[in-house]
């Protein structure tokens, strides 16, 4: 192989490809969605029953005509949670972990692996039912707010394994 091929240049890297280049964006698995809408369906339809169908039923007709405001609502938070599912992503690169979120207020942070103290993932209830499980990343800075949601429980301890191998890794000369 030749020395100068981009497979043996210093820019080139196991994660995040060349120096420079695009980030390689990995997106959260549907299995957060369908938790999500799940929950905003029951939610709503429990809020259905106790503001508009039992006054409806028990006050007149005309007060069942609230049940429409938890339906229009529904149908409106089904299309919001797509597009916050949509909005995150985070991308592996040579020297730091990049966590990109939000629809309206867009946020990316950024956590350079040297300054990771402790990679956590969990998962609660609902959470292990649907097979999911999320990575939070602590760092020296209090306002630190790296965590990924709904991951497959495999990609997050892969995920973990490889930051703390890095974050040590990184931080052996501080």
């Amino acid at each position: 192989m030749e020395t100068g091929s981009p497979a043996n240049s210093p820019e080139s890297t196991e994660y995040g490809g060349t120096a420079g280049a695009e980030p390689q964006w990995t997106g959260l698995p549907p299995g957060l969605l369908r938790m999500r809408r799940l929950l905003l369906v029951v939610w709503l339809g429990l809020l259905t029953l106790a503001v508009a169908l039992l006054p409806g039923l028990l006050a007149g007709p005309g007060w069942a005509a609230l049940a429409l405001l938890p339906l229009a609502l529904a149908a409106w938070g089904w299309v919001m949670l797509g597009r916050n599912w949509r909005s995150w992503r985070y991308a592996e690169r040579v020297d730091d972990l990049l966590i990109s979120r939000g629809v309206l207020w867009r946020a990316t942070t950024v956590v350079p692996y040297g300054r990771m103290q402790l990679v956590e993932v969990t998962s609660g209830p609902v959470e292990r039912h649907f097979g999911l499980a999320s990575v939070q990343l602590h760092t020296a800075a209090a306002a630190t707010d790296a965590t990924i949601p709904g991951l497959d429980p495999a990609e997050a301890e892969r995920l973990r394994d490889r930051l703390t191998e890095l974050g040590e890794a990184r931080s052996a000369g501080l």
